[in-house]
């Protein structure tokens, strides 16, 4: 094999997925330009600075994700993934376009944001697990670790390029032709479906519809505990921690005073690390638990970094660390969930693990909110360290249960080693008792 392929970016030598990551990115950037806008405009157009509306944006447009689950889990595991995400895009264009032609006119409210935020989310929760698990479906199992590390990369390549264009055309042309750009963007994503070769894609097995196919999925998750224990870290993460448009906006304008270039170009600055992040987990063969562990760690630490520091720049900087910790846990996160699930199941557990990771914000995104109204934003980034330490003593607690950690001293160093663990043949072992527990045709 060439050294590309055996490389980081070895998933770009099919056809399939070349298209699909060419439509992604710059369906991504668009994506990115709408989120910075979004938030823009709550905050400092539709209220006076109110961190709370924020999070109320995002708990309607995430909350559907645990809301649906029954629903969006048996659609990515039954239907054809490559026409739901044609479907799902178009729909997702047609709501950027209606917010935008409402904020050009000067004619959008709070409410209206609301409104599209829950719509939004409805459409998404459907697109999400479909997306994720249609990854699978081009390319060989054994570049699907680093083909979900290259949809990471994309994502936040994206996020590094989009929010800061987004900050330079709300001062130029306001935040209406934002939400339209973005309308535009899905154009390109819809067409790389189009032009998929079919016949070369990895197609699996299909899960038989039974009126227990969500209880199922739960089942599986229940007797895995690597899985568990992957779900509940992402939890603790995702509910408190990953609320970076609460932290950002927030610092952003009541803490350094700044305006939309400014809020836009610290989120692209926290990109960089995402995207390096991302990188650096492409390279890895298998994702393993104890980087997940690192992942959670840095991430509390980098959020402790970010709340003290006194300056726009070096809270920038701080925010390098955090973005590059927290791709790294939900890249990590990601992979390990799509290769040690068996592939009948993907689509359930994937609706799962996006529930978890994105249902949680209804939850979290609220009570950051307040924090940030109420104590400041400085003490809502504590609450993303305090997220980020749970998760990882949650992965301590299984590697000491589980994988028999040890720690010893060796030449003044301390060391630790766990028992290896092969989440492939754990997996099969999960498929025969879920086999065994199917009632006879």
């Amino acid at each position: 094999m060439s050294g590309l392929a055996k490389g980081t970016f070895r998933s770009l030598k099919g056809f399939n997925y070349r298209v699909w990551a060419g439509g992604a990115i710059v369906s991504n950037v668009g994506t990115w330009m709408q989120r910075t806008a979004q938030d823009w405009v709550v905050l400092t157009q539709l209220t006076h600075n109110n961190a709370t509306a924020v999070g109320v944006v995002m708990a309607l447009q995430f909350g559907p994700q645990a809301l649906l689950l029954p629903l969006t889990g048996f659609a990515a595991d039954h239907l054809d993934r490559r026409k739901l995400l044609i479907a799902t895009q178009a729909a997702m264009g047609a709501l950027a376009l209606g917010l935008g032609i409402l904020t050009v006119a000067g004619l959008v409210q709070l409410w209206h944001v609301y409104v599209f935020a829950l719509l939004l989310g409805c459409v998404s929760a459907f697109d999400s697990p479909a997306r994720q698990s249609f990854v699978s479906e081009l390319v060989v199992e054994a570049d699907l670790s680093n083909a979900v590390a290259l949809n990471s990369t994309s994502f936040n390549a994206a996020r590094l390029i989009g929010p800061a264009i987004a900050g330079a055309l709300i001062a130029i042309v306001g935040s209406g032709w934002v939400f339209l750009i973005n309308a535009a963007s899905f154009a390109a994503v819809i067409g790389s479906l189009s032009l998929l070769r079919v016949g070369e894609l990895h197609r699996q097995e299909r899960a038989r519809p039974n009126r227990g196919s969500l209880a199922e999925g739960f089942r599986y998750v229940l007797k895995r505990p690597d899985l568990k224990t992957v779900l509940l870290m992402l939890f603790f993460i995702g509910t408190f921690g990953l609320n970076f448009p609460i932290f950002i906006s927030t610092m952003s304008v009541t803490v350094f005073h700044g305006g939309a270039g400014q809020y836009g170009l610290l989120t692209s600055i926290m990109a960089i690390g995402s995207v390096a992040g991302a990188l650096l987990a492409a390279r890895r063969a298998q994702p393993r638990i104890a980087l997940l562990i690192a992942g959670a760690a840095i991430f509390g630490s980098g959020c402790t970094l970010a709340a003290v520091m006194p300056s726009y720049w070096l809270f920038g900087l701080a925010l390098v660390i955090v973005g590059a910790a927290a791709q790294t846990f939900t890249t990590t996160a990601n992979g390990t969930v799509q290769l040690s699930t068996e592939p009948v199941m993907r689509g359930r557990v994937m609706a799962i693990y996006l529930a978890i990771a994105l249902g949680g914000t209804p939850i979290g995104a609220p009570i950051v909110g307040w924090v940030a109204d109420t104590f400041g934003p400085r003490w809502a980034l504590g609450i993303g360290a305090a997220s980020g330490l749970a998760a990882a003593i949650v992965g301590f607690h299984y590697l000491r249960k589980y994988r028999r950690l040890r720690v010893r001293i060796d030449a003044r160093r301390l060391r630790f080693s766990i028992d290896d663990f092969d989440p492939m043949a754990d997996r099969a072992d999960i498929s025969q008792i879920i086999e065994s527990k199917r009632p006879a045709s």
